[in-house]
């Protein structure tokens, strides 16, 4: 909103330009021009919420006698530009990062709250990333908001017609979801609220609702989720089978005219999707749809020049679509998707320890999986895996090794041709590494027998 008013009022790109501080007579002069019932009043309002940008100004200004006081009567005046003027010398302050000056405005929050029901979609706006700064930095003001009702508030407001509107109660919410008491003392009240079905909703009108709001919400729908205590309410109201077809919806966008900021709203879905599924449920018998794999590849398409990040969000989800269940392992060998995946292999090392893990998921199934990934063919693109400076992505494609190799043994016997052998001889005197490698080159050179291995190929939790 900062930068909205700067390119209103001339800046250069919206770009904010943070003013020098004043000096302590400076400010109470600014104060008591606000405070005369004079035609300046106006004037002195304006010079004073540009002089609040600057952090020292806004310590200097809270300490005055009636400063805050002064504000609030004329933000809770009949006058409607002092009014609004007012509510943004208080948005200022509320972007300080000092707990002090939240606290100094917390006599203002049930007004902020009040005012959510007012007519102007640019003062509740305005009102709402008010409190949604003030939330971060300060617990005293979380703690006074909730008896004050701030859910039943906000609750009141996802109903609102007007996108800017709806984007800032996403903020306020996602800001209030990321607090360290949220599990126990916010996200309770917001599930016995409206809130998560008309979230769910406007997270899954996509673009429609407008891609703001909708990223908003999409968060604060995965702030709940990785507090574990709400996944089973959310998955009674449908979540799952709602994201994915959202998820497919994104996807379809992306061959024609993809609208800017698309990744941003992806991101938070795909993270959705991939916390539901690592609970213990039977939840992924629910999306058994190939088209969700399909919508994965083209999205990984998509993103992976421009927004590499997408790419590990991606590969968690799909990681935990085929630890379990044979369906989606079938269905991305089937679709002849595994040159696609194998491809990812160097984009990072997150990204290649997760491409590996999908391909422990596949070899775990059993030998008709091992030999489709034997056939592929996967080896020659393993092998210079084992040769990298990174123990945890050779740890993970050596338990790959040993998964194809004891259900495919014709996957040793190439492995050996192709030289495979030396590479892992090279880590027989890397601590982490040596008992498995070892325990490989005895695959590889005897029969097939007792295996010092333990598979590890579990579903995983999505950046909380």
């Amino acid at each position: 909103m900062r930068e909205d008013t700067a390119a209103e009022e001339g800046g250069q790109d919206g770009a904010e330009i943070v003013p020098d501080p004043l000096s302590e007579d400076e400010v109470l002069e600014l104060l008591r021009g606000v405070q005369r019932a004079s035609e300046d009043r106006k004037r002195s309002l304006t010079r004073l919420r540009w002089a609040l940008q600057n952090k020292e100004t806004q310590q200097k200004f809270v300490r005055l006698d009636g400063s805050i006081r002064t504000l609030i009567g004329l933000f809770t005046s009949s006058l409607a530009d002092m009014q609004m003027e007012a509510a943004r010398c208080l948005h200022e302050l509320s972007h300080s990062s000092d707990p002090a000056v939240a606290e100094a405005c917390l006599p203002v929050t049930s007004y902020l709250l009040t005012y959510l029901s007012g007519h102007s979609v640019e003062f509740t706006e305005l009102c709402l990333y008010t409190l949604g700064n003030l939330v971060v930095e300060s617990k005293a003001v979380r703690k006074q908001l909730l008896p004050q009702g701030i859910i039943p508030v906000l609750a009141s407001c996802i109903q609102s017609p007007h996108e800017a509107v709806l984007e800032g109660l996403g903020y306020v919410l996602s800001q209030l979801l990321q607090a360290k008491e949220a599990p126990t003392e916010i996200i309770p009240l917001v599930l016995d609220s409206v809130l998560p079905q008309h979230m769910l909703r406007l997270v899954c009108s996509g673009l429609k609702a407008g891609i703001g709001a909708a990223v908003e919400f999409a968060w604060c729908l995965h702030y709940i989720i990785c507090s574990h205590t709400a996944n089973a309410a959310l998955l009674s109201l449908g979540a799952l089978p709602a994201l994915t077809s959202l998820l497919l919806d994104l996807a379809s966008e992306i061959p024609q005219d993809a609208p800017e900021g698309l990744e941003l709203l992806v991101c938070p879905v795909l993270r959705c999707l991939s916390n539901l599924l690592a609970e213990e449920t039977d939840c992924e018998v629910q999306i058994q749809d190939e088209r969700l794999l399909i919508a994965l590849f083209l999205i990984l398409q998509c993103f992976l020049q421009q927004h590499p990040f997408i790419v590990q969000e991606c590969l968690w989800l799909l990681n935990n679509l085929t630890a379990d269940k044979p369906f989606f392992c079938s269905t991305l060998l089937g679709l002849d998707l595994l040159p696609a995946l194998l491809q990812l292999l160097p984009c990072s090392q997150m990204a290649s320890v997760l491409v590996l893990t999908v391909l422990c998921n596949i070899a775990e199934k059993g030998p008709g999986y091992c030999q489709q990934l034997h056939q592929q063919p996967a080896l020659p693109l393993l092998l210079p895996t084992l040769t990298l400076p990174n123990p945890e992505v050779v740890g993970q494609c050596l338990e790959l090794l040993h998964l194809l190799f004891l259900h495919w043994p014709e996957a040793a016997a190439d492995f050996v041709r192709q030289g495979g052998h030396r590479a892992l001889e090279q880590h027989q005197s890397t601590p982490e590494l040596q008992d498995r490698a070892r325990a490989l080159l005895d695959m590889v050179g005897q029969p097939l027998g007792a295996s010092t291995f333990s598979p590890c190929h579990a579903t995983l939790s999505a950046f909380s």
